[in-house]
């Protein structure tokens, strides 16, 4: 395989060649990729990012690498999503033929010919004269954009539960709560939608892209969206997350806003969800880094349809001797968060089960990429749905504690659908 610069693509997204490419895309850079090097779907199980590290280690070391960048996101490249609970079967990760990255100000392209294409044993170079599908060689010009179809004909209908059947749900977790059983849940709603004809995701994620650029649009394996929350970033030692929990509407005006972000900051409910949150990814990566710092309060996040509560966290990898603490491993250690499960998350994964009335699949899991060094981004699978065919099955949720209302809950849920709802229907 080879790593080349390339002179700016322009938009990377428009440049998908195919409805299954792969995306993770935040303000214009990141990373696309289309064709299958290699792809494996992994068994349910806690094992399932060992798992994972382990065949993508054999993957790595059996590839001939010629890297001319030697920056993150060059070299062997592989893109994944993880199911939310281990009791469920479908994480997924992928390794492309064709890589188009930018960053950095730099851009550059990889391609992966399989070893039974060279002959050589070992995934390598293109030979000369050897076409790479979907691209010609580099630096001829990349292929013309594709044309898109856009939904049309969608017809809504409930997922695993009604509306009102989702705040009585609600309401048995605050109970729940009351009881000492757990002090936060996050519960989760799904919608479905049927178009006239396939969905294709290149449309769903050039407008997400557009409306919520701050947000990393992502695509892998069906599961489409556009997260604003980063679980997890490594850059040689360097380590950033962004924990976000407690949300609020975006007003109308200014003023509006103004007046709904500071009742966020001022909210004893939100703030309590909040430090769980935090609390919680401090645990886990203290352990791991030499040095970590913590944001001492909570900023808010806007973007185009809610504000949220937000706390950077930053450090530096302790030296394990290893070497082996690569970005899919720091993101399977962070899983679950308070943000997406609960606290204690043991007995609220316990709840979830009990209350949601839906296998949440790869929604709310880790979805992002890491390359052969370790390095990479893993956010948290929010604002998405899983496409297939006509097919699109939506998610949200929202973080339940003592003092949550069931009315005010739905809204919230209904508003984080509001993203991939625009998205389907433009």
């Amino acid at each position: 395989m080879r790593t080349a610069e390339v002179p700016d693509p322009g938009d990377l997204l428009a440049l998908l060649p195919v409805p299954d490419a792969l995306s993770w895309v935040r303000q214009g850079d990141g990373l696309v990729g289309w064709g299958t090097a290699a792809k494996i779907t992994l068994p349910a199980g806690h094992d399932r990012f060992a798992a994972g590290e382990k065949w993508l280690r054999e993957v790595f070391d059996a590839a001939d690498i010629t890297d001319e960048v030697n920056l993150p996101g060059t070299g062997p490249v592989a893109f994944g999503s993880f199911t939310f609970d281990p009791a469920s079967d479908g994480s997924v990760l992928v390794v492309p033929n064709i890589v188009l990255g930018r960053g950095g100000g730099r851009s550059w392209l990889t391609t992966i010919v399989p070893a039974e294409a060279d002959g050589s044993g070992r995934a390598g170079m293109p030979a000369p004269g050897l076409p790479v599908p979907g691209l010609p060689e580099v630096p001829s010009p990349l292929p013309a954009p594709a044309r898109l179809t856009t939904p049309t004909g969608v017809r809504w209908s409930d997922g695993g539960l009604s509306a009102p059947d989702w705040e009585r749900a609600v309401a048995a977790a605050v109970d729940a709560i009351g009881a000492g059983t757990v002090r936060k849940v996050v519960l989760a709603l799904d919608l479905h939608a049927t178009a006239a004809q396939d969905i294709d995701p290149r449309v769903l994620l050039t407008r997400l892209a557009a409306r919520y650029p701050d947000c990393y649009t992502f695509a892998c394996a069906g599961l489409v969206g556009a997260t604003p929350e980063l679980l997890i970033r490594r850059t040689g030692d360097w380590v950033h997350s962004l924990v976000l929990a407690g949300t609020t509407p975006r007003g109308g005006t200014a003023e509006a806003d103004d007046e709904l972000g500071a009742a966020l900051l001022a909210s004893a409910k939100d703030l309590d969800e909040h430090q769980y949150a935090v609390r919680d990814v401090r645990a886990s990566l203290a352990p791991l880094c030499s040095s970590l710092e913590v944001a001492p309060r909570p900023v808010l996040l806007r973007l185009e349809n809610v504000q949220h509560l937000a706390t950077r966290v930053e450090g530096v990898l302790a030296d394990d001797g290893s070497g082996q603490r690569s970005a899919l491993a720091l993101a399977a250690a962070l899983h679950p968060t308070p943000a997406v499960c609960g606290t204690p998350s043991e007995s609220a994964l316990e709840l979830i089960r009990e209350l949601e009335g839906m296998d949440r699949g790869r929604y709310s899991g880790p979805v992002g990429w890491v390359d052969a060094r370790g390095n990479g981004e893993w956010g948290i699978a929010l604002r998405c749905g899983e496409i297939s065919g006509r097919q699109a099955r939506l998610f949200a949720g929202c973080g339940i504690v003592a003092g949550s209302q069931p009315a005010s809950e739905l809204a919230e849920a209904q508003a984080k659908l509001r993203p991939m709802r625009q998205a389907i229907e433009g």
